[in-house]
């Protein structure tokens, strides 16, 4: 028979778990591993009574991801936050000005996708990409990189921006540092995997990898990923804050404006990276086994300063499986793109690429980030909304009761002008030499409308789906949804 506390222990023990709550960041369990009755409803318990179950819980994977909120603090005052956030959190977001935070993220998005489309056609005659064609390969891989890590801390700190669980100084600048080392750390470790993935699709395919090819490949891959990351991370950065001090929903822009101009740079750094390494390759050999020994080094850097704030320290054990699956499934991707490539009936496509697999990933990690937004506010993780809780309908995605069918439906509207204005853009560009035909229009629209479609419905059953295993959609989602939509 447990025999109840009086409020002051009660309250006492409260402020010491306050005191020492960090201590329990290290065991980390899935929500679905938690007994029933924490799980379950929580039927008419009072606050004492929850407080003293709260007290043995153990975190969630989801919990400190985006606040400083404590992994043992009991349901009761979780919920309390929760509807407090909601009321703080503002007027209904209206079509109109949810349009606009869209738009013009989105648009910039696409030109930065035009851009890297144009510079892959120019790039694609160097004698590096003539010599070592697996690199294709590589192009989706690193840049899918932007969804894995980029698109995923921008989630992550939008969602923490709008709980309101950054206010204080210290705080932010130890969830900005964490974020940044994690980001790093994945990066390295990301291009050194996507370096050997590539070797592996690219010796399946030709039945002969030289060892010049492959060193090259891996020092490629960990430059490009390492500083395109870097980069990156301090525009997501300063955009994320910038947007909050503005008014401006940061789940409706920070995951476009991410990814606005990282397809230029990452490309950018990939075409200039190897064609200076492949300089070296000949003559000094030994400079690519440098570069790769210096990545190599500051990976335990990285770790330590990770390893300084909670939430990162998590995803420095628990991150690994979104994103090196996607990185998998871009690579897929990329072994196509190396295949369209050497077709000369389809030589021309190449500069298309970039832009379909951009917009589809744009677009559908604006609606992940606001799902999962939504619920870290308003639901418990393992708890969905009523009509959420099966993926058996996917039109209810656009046409349902939900809180994000209206968002659905404005992304959607938005494949088929946007598509039209690159594609336009591409052409001017080119100086009007390669206009594209009636058919081709027709078809690269209804291929990215489709694309669109299906992430969107995908992204609506996936984000619920990690909330009621426990896993946070932030970290999680938007790696898989990018790289299908690179597949795709």
């Amino acid at each position: 028979m447990v025999v109840p506390k009086s409020p002051d222990k009660t309250l006492s023990q409260s402020s010491h778990l306050g005191t020492h709550g960090s201590q329990h960041y290290g065991s980390v369990q899935s929500f679905s591993q938690l007994s029933g009755s924490q799980c379950g409803s929580r039927g008419s318990l009072s606050p004492v009574s929850d407080v003293l179950e709260g007290e043995s819980q153990d975190c969630s994977e989801s919990d400190p991801l985006l606040s400083g909120e404590l992994p043992n603090v009991s349901r009761f005052s979780r919920s309390t936050r929760a509807k407090d956030a909601q009321v703080s959190s503002g007027p209904t977001e209206s079509v109109c000005s949810m349009v606009l935070q869209i738009l013009v993220p989105f648009v910039l998005a696409g030109l930065g996708t035009v851009s890297a489309g144009m510079l892959l056609d120019v790039v694609q005659s160097w004698d590096v990409f003539q010599e070592v064609s697996e690199i294709f390969i590589l192009v989706p891989a690193i840049l899918g990189m932007k969804g894995n890590l980029e698109m995923t801390m921008a989630s992550r700190l939008s969602t923490a921006v709008n709980a309101g669980k950054i206010d204080s100084c210290r705080e932010r600048w130890m969830l900005i540092g964490g974020n940044l080392a994690l980001k790093q750390f994945q990066a390295t470790v990301l291009g050194l995997l996507a370096s050997l993935m590539v070797t592996l699709l690219g010796w399946m395919a030709d039945g002969q990898m030289p060892f010049s090819h492959i060193v090259l490949l891996c020092s490629t891959s960990l430059s490009t990923a390492f500083l395109a990351s870097l980069l990156q991370g301090i525009v997501v950065v300063g955009v994320i804050f910038g947007s909050k001090r503005m008014g401006i929903n940061p789940d409706n822009v920070a995951t476009p404006l991410a990814a606005s101009f990282g397809d230029l740079i990452t490309l950018s750094l990939l075409a200039c990276f190897s064609q200076w390494f492949y300089s070296f390759m000949e003559f000094y050999p030994y400079v690519l086994y440098l570069v790769d020994l210096l990545y190599l080094c500051l990976i335990p850097v990285w770790m330590v300063i990770s390893s300084k704030h909670p939430a990162s320290h998590i995803l420095l054990r628990s991150g690994w499986e979104p994103i090196i699956t996607a990185m998998v499934i871009s690579s897929i991707g990329g072994l196509i793109l190396d295949k369209t490539v050497s077709d000369p009936n389809l030589m021309g496509i190449v500069v298309y690429a970039p832009v379909i697999n951009g917009v589809g990933g744009n677009l559908v990690s604006v609606q992940a980030s606001r799902i999962s937004t939504h619920l870290h506010l308003n639901y418990s993780p393992g708890e969905l909304p009523v009509g959420s809780r099966s993926c058996f309908n996917p039109f209810q995605t656009f046409f349902g009761s939900g809180a994000h069918h209206r968002s659905a439906q404005v992304l959607l509207l938005l494949v088929l002008p946007g598509q039209l204005i690159f594609v336009h853009i591409i052409h001017v560009i080119k100086g009007g030499l390669t206009m594209p035909s009636l058919l081709f229009t027709v078809l690269f629209l209804s291929a990215s409308l489709t694309q669109v479609f299906l992430l969107l419905i995908v992204a609506d059953c996936l984000v619920h789906c990690l909330w009621r295993r426990g896993k946070d959609p932030d970290s999680y989602s938007i790696p898989y949804l990018t790289a299908l939509g690179d597949l795709l």
